[in-house]
């Protein structure tokens, strides 16, 4: 019996709007009081919070930054950062040519930081419903380093060839220290090598749910940063839209995310589940 569920947000949970479907919260608040619903995603946790209000799930602790931060009602349970001194760095790197520069947004915890409102961070503030702060990169680095804290996430946006060097350059200097990702040609998203989303699952359980197993966690995605996680939990779900190397990974496919796909197949595994375990 499955008594956990993880799900990734964008392009799994979402549906064609980027918003939840009717289906998909009747799904979840159908099961909160039994199952715990868990969210996991790339983004911060303060673009996640009325997903959370919306699924009446906000006691529920969840996983932002791809497992680097963990967040339970908005208090910090754990925290994997990229050092300063490497976002120092790569700011650096981004300003020696400002024809070849790119938008860099810098987070820590609740935290989002962007140089100014350009395309990006519009499009940014559109997609998770979250706005940033305004100050320099070199201003954020000043402040962290007064507060001893590092980033939990780097996105770098911009033109395709322009992002295309700057993964070189970020592959060549900080393969073995930083978790590269990147979930479109315009994006590269950044994070400490230590972490994944498997790595918060485990936080999470070890934390908040010891009385359950890493077998017993059902875990939804659609993309490469989700394999980790389909591969390591009990039963990996990837929705019909995700990336091949994703379904080669699941044990199970479901519906596109813009069908539903997470909504029914929660309806499919845990009704039963649920049902046979009243049986017992």
């Amino acid at each position: 019996m499955y008594k956990i569920a993880f799900t990734d947000i964008d392009g799994t949970l979402l549906g064609p709007n980027r918003d939840l479907t009717p289906a998909t919260i009747s799904a979840v608040t159908q099961l909160k009081d039994k199952i715990p619903f868990i969210l996991v995603s790339s983004r911060m946790p303060r673009q996640m919070y009325h997903l959370q209000e919306d699924l009446e799930i906000l006691d529920l602790p969840l996983i932002a930054y791809n497992g680097g931060y963990i967040s339970h009602n908005k208090k910090g349970l754990f925290s994997v950062e990229i050092p300063t001194a490497i976002v120092e760095k790569i700011v650096q790197y981004n300003q020696r040519d400002r024809q070849e520069r790119v938008h860099l947004s810098l987070f820590h915890a609740d935290q989002w930081y962007v140089e100014e409102m350009d395309y990006w961070a519009l499009r940014e503030q559109t997609n998770t419903k979250a706005s940033p702060r305004i100050k320099s990169n070199k201003e954020v680095i000043e402040l962290w380093k007064k507060e001893a804290v590092g980033a939990h996430k780097i996105m770098c946006m911009g033109e395709k060839e322009k992002i295309d060097q700057l993964w070189s350059y970020l592959e060549d200097e900080f393969s073995d220290q930083l978790h590269l990702y990147r979930s479109k040609d315009t994006y590269i998203e950044i994070a400490n090598k230590k972490i994944s989303k498997l790595t918060g699952i485990q936080e999470i359980l070890n934390q908040c749910f010891p009385q359950i197993k890493l077998s017993e966690a059902v875990a939804f995605g659609d993309n490469y940063n989700d394999i980790e996680m389909l591969e390591g939990v009990g039963l990996g779900v990837a929705v019909a839209n995700a990336r091949e190397e994703v379904k080669a990974v699941a044990d199970q496919i479901t519906k596109n995310h813009k069908e539903d796909g997470v909504a029914i197949s929660l309806k499919n595994i845990f009704n039963t589940s649920l049902r046979n375990n009243s049986q017992e």
